[in-house]
């Protein structure tokens, strides 16, 4: 065998024992990883848990502040809706009573003024009846 591979092989193997040892005392005054993690995750399980039920609560709390509010404004909107439409009867029943529409009463007016012209000219030619020359 040669040298060099040997000489390689002696140095990894030296390094891994030293490894090991250093793994082998750090072990034996730490408490294990799996035993720490285990009580970590109980805590934060149990820790959850509560924040749930927490979150229930106020979310049970909230709707019902809700519903009264909403209830309280809808009570509130009713007695106003009721009051104006008893406030719309009382105005309709005093009000009088339009006889023509808008549109109605433009026609009247318009035939009311080709009566008046027309009367105009009866009384302007004189009353009498007189042979027109351009008949002839």
């Amino acid at each position: 065998m040669r040298q060099g591979p040997l000489c390689l092989l002696l140095v990894t193997l030296s390094i891994g024992g030293f490894a090991h040892a250093e793994e082998d005392s750090d072990a034996g005054f730490s408490t294990p990883l799996s035993l720490n993690a285990g009580s970590q995750i109980t805590q934060l399980q149990q820790r959850l848990k509560e924040s749930e039920r927490q979150r229930e609560e106020l979310n049970k709390h909230l709707q019902t502040a809700d519903s009264e509010r909403e209830s309280a404004l809808l009570g509130r909107l009713r007695q106003e809706n009721q009051r104006l439409k008893l406030q719309l009867k009382e105005v309709q029943a005093s009000s009088v009573p339009r006889l023509l529409t808008d549109q109605q009463q433009w026609f009247v007016t318009g035939a009311g003024v080709a009566l008046l012209a027309l009367l105009c000219g009866i009384f302007a030619s004189g009353g009498h009846r007189r042979r027109r020359q351009w008949l002839n």
